[in-house]
């Protein structure tokens, strides 16, 4: 393996992982974008649709990124991340040719499996590019690949939609991940394990486990995240069908504006949570929690009003600090994980997260917000149906806080002990 490069490298490496899982959410998220033109092409319910975005594709997703981190604990991250990203990218191409839910159901579920060794690998090598003083930030920096790749998927999308329908959008967006994959696995170089932790203590995989789940601090950010995440899916997932249903806009006037919000505004909510943190952080460790928690609190009140507002300037208005607070978690609640693990098992660490998060939120959220708006439906017509279906989502907003607020109190000692044990014996 090579020895970790000088900074400029680090900051390129970051650089293209970042720009891979922007692809990671283009894919993720062209469903939601071309989901009214599906459901009218298909004659598909809510509900289904709700299936779709969510638990087909994050079954495997979620349960396969288990044994690829583990694999990612012992081989070449930077191949394990390129063979994935071809796979989700070739995937989502595919999905374009579906003919029914059936086979939109299985290229989901090949996007997922594909997906499922693409973060876990790309956070364990940006822990060995990046002291735990800077990766938070650099985690947040990572994580602007959820708003960008938003952002990509809304411009792009919105207009291939509407001008060249659903199945050319699968395919643009999909196609180009195949190439990135070639650019990352020629420029990409495998650090060392541990390089920026002063050398690691050197433990087996069951006695980095074994360590691993003894960790409060571990299961409190997994509880937070997830609830957190939920009300993310859950609001960008129906997102474009909630402005198409209330407002009877185009897909251009919905996902332009919504495009630049996810870009600019989330994209600084995301950078500002692990800025802040790391400032803070260096006088307080409870910084790490509190920042996100107080992000999550601020989603509540602005979702509701975005949700209820009389007109589509007003609703977007109120989703401007929706999505400056929902981005404060990510860096900083995944910077911790790779900081609190033992060295050995950080892929795994963060893969064990995402199986928590991701089948609970990704899976659910979008399935939940589909079938409470089908219930609602019946007796207040769809598009109220589905404005009380996403008003749910303020209980796990709350509860993220709660959660976040909680965890804080315990993490500098968590801190102080993971310190101690990633020393060098």
């Amino acid at each position: 393996m090579a020895a970790v490069r000088t900074d400029s490298y680090s900051w390129f490496v970051l650089g293209i992982l970042t720009i891979v899982y922007t692809f990671n959410f283009v894919d993720r998220q062209i469903i939601a974008i071309v989901s009214p033109a599906i459901k009218a092409e298909l004659g598909l319910s809510d509900s289904m649709l709700g299936l779709l975005k969510g638990l087909a594709f994050a079954v495997l997703y979620t349960t396969l990124g288990v044994p690829i981190a583990w694999l990612a604990d012992r081989f070449n991250r930077v191949s394990i991340v390129s063979a994935s990203l071809a796979v989700w990218s070739a995937f989502t191409a595919l999905s374009g040719l579906a003919q029914n839910a059936l086979h939109l159901a299985l290229a989901r579920i090949g996007v997922g499996v594909g997906e499922a060794g693409g973060s876990p690998p790309s956070h364990s090598l940006i822990a060995d590019y990046f002291p735990k003083e800077k990766r938070s930030t650099a985690l947040s920096i990572y994580s602007l690949g959820i708003p960008f790749g938003q952002m990509l998927a809304f411009l792009a999308g919105g207009w291939v939609v509407q001008n060249l329908g659903w199945r050319n959008a699968f395919f643009i967006v999909g196609l180009p991940g195949i190439i990135l994959a070639i650019v990352l696995k020629t420029t990409v170089k495998e650090p060392v394990r541990g390089a920026k932790d002063g050398g690691a203590r050197k433990v087996s995989f069951k006695e980095g486990l074994a360590e691993l789940v003894k960790i409060p601090s571990y299961w409190g950010i997994a509880m937070a995240t997830a609830l957190a995440s939920f009300t993310g899916y859950g609001v960008g997932l129906w997102v474009v069908d909630f402005y198409k249903r209330t407002f009877e806009l185009s897909y251009t006037e919905i996902t332009v504006p919504l495009g630049i919000l996810n870009g600019v505004v989330y994209g600084i909510g995301t950078f500002a949570g692990g800025w802040l943190t790391d400032k803070f952080g260096k006088t307080d460790k409870r910084a790490y929690l509190v920042i996100p928690a107080l992000g999550m609190l601020l989603t509540i009140p602005a979702g509701f009003a975005s949700t209820w507002a009389p007109s589509p300037f007003w609703a977007l208005f109120w989703s401007a600090p929706f999505l400056l607070g929902l981005g404060m978690y990510l860096g900083p609640s995944f910077a911790l994980i790779q900081t609190l693990a033992p060295v050995q098992i950080r892929a795994f660490a963060i893969a064990f997260l995402f199986l928590i998060l991701n089948l609970f939120a990704l899976g659910f959220a979008p399935l939940w917000v589909g079938w409470m708006s089908d219930v609602f439906a019946g007796r207040y017509g769809e598009v109220t149906g589905l404005k009380l279906a996403l008003t749910t989502l303020g209980v796990t907003s709350l509860a993220a806080a709660y959660a976040f607020f909680r965890t804080s109190r315990r993490l500098p000692a968590d801190w102080a002990a993971a310190e101690a044990r990633n020393q060098t014996q």
